[in-house]
């Protein structure tokens, strides 16, 4: 059974287009070469992320997304990915994007990251990227 669910931690935020967002985040893994079992998007404030950031990974900065990788099958994605609506807004202005738009790439991000891709080397930061420009142009069927 797959499931992909989505929630609000310590905010209102509703994702538009769940089933569309949901067709495209089985569609990513699939390319990928995985299947869903159970992924849980999370949208929190960064207060919430921050404190999530300090205790599991001692960090203390503010970021985008965290993602907790639960998998226990080496071909299917279980996790639970948490991102900040507060930093979502604020790189949308700083990217000159829509939210929107940046939404559905640290979306996408946080469905690589279950699939084994890094961004601690510029390598890997390379073909992160890549990745996410490529599996965004295939959801351009969300636009209104």
């Amino acid at each position: 059974m797959s499931t992909i669910q989505f929630f609000a931690e310590d905010i209102d935020f509703v994702p538009k287009q769940k089933i569309k967002l949901r067709q495209w985040i089985r569609q990513t893994a699939s390319h990928e070469g995985f299947r869903i079992r159970e992924l849980n998007f999370i949208y929190c404030s960064d207060a919430y992320l921050w404190q999530l950031n300090q205790e599991y990974l001692n960090h203390d900065t503010y970021t985008d997304i965290i993602t907790f990788d639960h998998s226990e099958e080496t071909d299917r994605l279980v996790g639970d990915i948490f991102i900040s609506i507060d930093r979502i807004r604020d790189n949308a202005l700083k990217f000159h994007t829509q939210e929107t738009d940046e939404l559905h790439r640290v979306m996408i991000h946080g469905v690589l990251h279950l699939c084994g891709y890094g961004d601690e080397t510029a390598d890997e930061k390379r073909i992160m990227t890549e990745k996410e420009d490529h599996y965004l142009a295939l959801r351009d069927f969300l636009r209104p």
